[in-house]
């Protein structure tokens, strides 16, 4: 029985999760995290012209934190999602190959076992 497990989880997701899924893969990328930079800078000089420290910490953290890092962050746990799953195939073909070690051992402990007797 062959289970095609991304179709099983494509078909799964409702609409709300179908578009949470569009926007994520969108929005986690460097070219999004690069357009936010540019909208965020855009603004930074009337900031810096206003000359209020509060003004200036608010565009940090509510403007180009919030906005340059969560693209930024995304992407990251993509690429360690993927070395998670490269992982997990590797130590699959591993454990694939050493399971037919095992049953070679097994093979001649058995033939080993059958000559003494």
């Amino acid at each position: 029985m062959s289970i095609h497990i991304n179709k099983k989880h494509k078909e799964s997701l409702s609409l709300g999760e179908k578009i949470a899924k569009f926007i994520t893969e969108r929005v986690g990328t460097m070219a999004c995290a690069t357009i936010f930079a540019v909208l965020a800078f855009i603004s930074l000089p009337s900031v810096i012209a206003s000359g209020q420290a509060l003004v200036i910490v608010a565009w940090l953290a509510q403007t180009f934190l919030q906005l340059v890092l969560l693209p930024i962050i995304m992407v990251g746990q993509t690429l360690q999602s993927r070395h998670s799953e490269l992982l997990a195939e590797a130590t699959y073909e591993n454990d694939i190959e050493m399971s037919k070690h095992v049953e070679i051992i097994k093979s001649d402990v058995k033939k080993l076992l059958k000559k003494k007797k």
